[in-house]
């Protein structure tokens, strides 16, 4: 990869160049957001520039971005209209296998998150285990130089299109639950394998099933040693919430709103104008945390609870903006019309309502995030 400016004013201007001379025009500001098949030619754009991992090391193939950095690369991805579902093994399982992998686990998988050739998707939640996890009970078994595994992931996003799946086992049922789970590397193709697409409110799949019949891996798939693997978990879902809590959930629908008002002159209202600079205050606020969280990560500690505050206030400002989208798009709102905007892109104005939603569920309830927060942080009674 080429050096990058190291002044961050000179930094932004060189990645905004480059994004507006190389990104796909017909990609700009897509109604949905992309799933991997529509953005791999993207993927592999990045790629080639070195440019997939903005917050992994140089030297593992990342760009080594400080925090604001990364927070200033994917201001310019939504200024250039990039809207593409997660790559979960840039954004979650590069950084746990770098963190927690051998030598051998960060050459073999490294290199093919970074191409695209390997497409993960995330084991976790399952029926009666989404926001408590240690209840989980999809089981490993050990059977000569294999793991057996037995059981059904549910929420699992993209598990259609992904080849790989890290999951969380139980592997020990007789230990306290936190204690006697593991973490293993899966081929999607695997023997024994069933996805089954879940439908959303919107008529498309971004989540599924995933059934787990006798299927093998070997002992080599496990990362970390047995049983240790909620400390991986909750290095993960630290990891996950900051993902989940960055800024960008709330500030690209923000961009797009402050789009629709000027189509159809809501800047000048004043009571409309306050409540989206109300909004937009709030989301620089999350801003400024998110990069203190994300530097905590570059040092290569582990978040603490606070995490919870960016998780749970970011997502419930996502839902505030869609909300006052919908108000703004007026009859549109609660239709399928695609709105043409003053700048040149469109709108479906249901589509960020219909995303925001589940927002405050997956990767831990607001409730669970209050929770959490209530006893850890504030030392409250259970």
């Amino acid at each position: 990869m080429d050096a990058l400016p190291a002044n961050d004013h000179d930094f932004r201007l060189h990645v905004r160049e480059w994004l507006a001379a190389n990104f796909p025009p017909e990609l700009r500001f897509p109604t949905r957001r992309l799933d991997f098949r529509q953005a791999m030619a993207w993927h592999r754009t990045l790629a080639a520039k070195g440019w997939v991992a903005p917050g992994w090391p140089r030297e593992y193939g990342g760009m080594g971005l400080s925090a604001y950095q990364q927070v200033m690369f994917s201001e310019e991805l939504d200024r250039a209209g990039v809207v593409v579902i997660p790559n979960f093994g840039i954004t979650m399982l590069g950084p746990l296998l770098l963190r927690f992998g051998t030598a051998e686990q960060k050459a073999r998988y490294l290199p093919k998150i970074l191409s695209g050739e390997h497409l993960w998707c995330q084991g976790y939640s399952e029926p009666g285990a989404g926001s408590d996890l240690a209840s989980l009970r999809t089981s490993a078994e050990p059977d000569g130089d294999d793991w057996v595994i037995n059981g059904q992931k549910i929420w699992t996003t993209m598990a259609q299109q992904a080849n790989r799946i890290f999951l969380l086992v139980r592997t020990d049922k007789s230990v306290k639950k936190q204690n006697g789970i593991s973490f293993l590397l899966v081929p999607m193709d695997s023997p024994g394998i069933t996805v089954r697409p879940i439908d959303n409110i919107g008529g498309y799949s971004e989540f599924a099933e995933v059934f787990f019949d006798n299927v093998r891996v070997p002992r080599t798939a496990m990362v970390g040693e047995v049983n240790q693997g909620w400390t991986m978990a909750k290095a993960l879902l630290g990891a996950e919430r900051i993902l989940l809590g960055s800024p960008k959930l709330a500030k690209f629908p923000l961009q797009r709103l402050e789009a629709l008002a000027r189509t159809f002159g809501l800047l000048d209202e004043p009571v409309f104008r306050a409540r989206f600079v109300r909004l937009a205050m709030e989301v620089e606020d999350m801003v400024a945390l998110y990069v203190r969280l994300l530097e905590v990560l570059r040092r290569g500690a582990v978040l603490g609870e606070e995490v919870s505050v960016l998780k749970l206030a970011v997502t419930e400002l996502f839902q505030q903006v869609t909300d006052l989208m919908l108000e703004a798009a007026g009859e549109y709102g609660g239709t399928d019309a695609v709105l043409p905007l003053a700048d040149g892109s469109s709108l479906k104005p249901v589509n960020p309502y219909y995303l925001s939603r589940p927002a405050t569920i997956y990767g831990g309830s607001s409730e669970v995030q209050r929770n959490i927060l209530a006893k850890a942080l504030l030392k409250l009674p259970g």
